[in-house]
């Protein structure tokens, strides 16, 4: 009997302990709950932030590779200096634009023939107009409708803007009209955002500076119709 009566106390003390381990655990639950994080998640903080796109079109950075033309040929990606050292010139006479494959490229300018960067924001400046002198060419057969934008010349390496909005067809005659290219051979303009480029017998024009088609034909002495 008293076996029996002690076998009891243990199985009571040994209930008591798990209920006392439950609310135990009941009350750190409720704790953790009802206690407020130290520090705001990172989604509460600020929205999403997606980076998208590239400024290889605006800027070039001196330490990057780029493809590097010598003579026409590929002879690999290095630097822009390094790139200048082998076509044995300064940096400055070099190309840089993006090849027919649509990378970035330098390219000495007896060699392979490069589409070239856009102009950057800060060579766009604002046209002088004077009373006497108005900036705005004639264009013809414009229409109050007909889309205007800036006309760029590409010569030197370097990008010049034509005086005031024209139109396309008045920007390809300004910077085509009458231009014979040899085979092999392109010219380079702009047209506000859109690139165009004279090769023999025709003008073309890319909204990507890369992909380009047919914009105008050139008619007789290279002359370009007016559109």
């Amino acid at each position: 009997m008293d076996f029996l009566k002690d076998r009891r106390i243990i199985i009571g003390g040994g209930a008591t302990l798990a209920l006392l381990a439950g609310l135990g655990i009941a009350v750190a639950l409720m704790s953790g709950h009802d206690k407020k994080p130290s520090e705001e998640p990172p989604a509460s903080r600020a929205g999403l932030i997606v980076e998208t796109g590239r400024d290889d079109d605006a800027k070039l950075d001196p330490a990057r590779p780029l493809r590097c033309f010598v003579g026409g040929s590929f002879v690999g990606e290095i630097t822009l200096a390094e790139c200048a050292k082998k076509n044995g010139v300064a940096t400055g006479a070099l190309d840089v634009g993006v090849d027919e494959t649509g990378a970035l490229a330098a390219a000495d300018q007896a060699g392979t023939v490069l589409t070239p960067l856009p102009p950057t924001p800060t060579v766009a400046a604002p046209a002088a107009t004077t009373p006497s002198n108005p900036a705005t060419p004639s264009v013809p057969n414009a229409s109050a409708n007909t889309p205007l934008a800036a006309c760029w010349r590409y010569a030197g390496n370097e990008w010049r803007r034509l005086p005031g909005d024209i139109t396309l067809n008045a920007c390809a005659q300004q910077l085509f009209g009458g231009r014979c290219e040899k085979t092999g051979g392109a010219t380079y303009g702009r047209w506000g955002e859109e690139t165009l480029r004279l090769v023999p017998g025709r003008v073309e024009i890319s909204a990507d500076n890369r992909s380009f088609h047919t914009a105008f034909d050139q008619g007789p002495n290279c002359s370009i119709p007016n559109g």
